[in-house]
């Protein structure tokens, strides 16, 4: 039998910016965690392919990482801040110092971690992963791992996102932000 679906709890007053590694679950966290707080939910990485009129793969092909980076640092500044929303940012956003630092300074930042085994498994299933293009998954995130996460973890929350249901992952955010059950959304 499934669990009822937890009632709508109060609002934050400030954007909620998840941050990790590719395979995480930022985008499924991030829906089921803004459809529980009654926000709206955006994913930078579709945003900056709307902004660019390309995918995330052909931004890369055609114009480079540098490139990516930086529409991915505007698009970000214009995504925080009123009206409060759940962001879901793609794995390498938090890594540029600029977008790290408006993430901290005016956003919740949480960090999703997952074990490299299920981040793999989780990406090769979503597929159209620059990164992984040609390589071995796990060797590629384990690498990724070894240099982002002591930069992922200067976000204040840290919430494990492997283990099972994404609705544990929501709990546990809503749980480490403090929000009340129960509460209306409006707060």
């Amino acid at each position: 039998m499934a669990a009822p679906h937890p009632q709508p709890v109060r609002a934050p007053d400030r954007c909620i910016v998840l941050v990790g590694l590719m395979g995480a679950g930022k985008t499924t966290v991030g829906r089921r965690l803004a459809k529980r707080l009654g926000l709206p939910f955006l994913d930078s990485d579709e945003e900056i392919e709307r902004a660019a009129d390309h995918s995330i793969a052909e931004i890369f092909d055609r114009f480079g990482e540098a490139s990516f980076r930086d529409g991915e640092r505007r698009v970000l500044r214009r995504l925080i801040g009123a009206p409060v929303k759940v962001i879901a940012t793609g794995g390498g956003a938090f890594m540029d110092p600029e977008t790290r630092a408006l993430i901290l300074d005016e956003a919740v930042a949480i960090w999703l971690r997952a074990e490299v085994e299920t981040l793999a498994e989780r990406a090769v299933r979503r597929g159209q992963r620059p990164l992984l293009r040609g390589r071995e998954p796990t060797e590629v995130l384990r690498a990724l791992a070894a240099a982002r996460d002591p930069v992922y973890a200067q976000a204040p929350l840290h919430v494990r996102s492997d283990g099972g249901d994404h609705e544990q992952a929501v709990d546990a955010i809503v749980a480490a932000l403090g929000l009340e059950e129960g509460e209306d959304a409006a707060g």
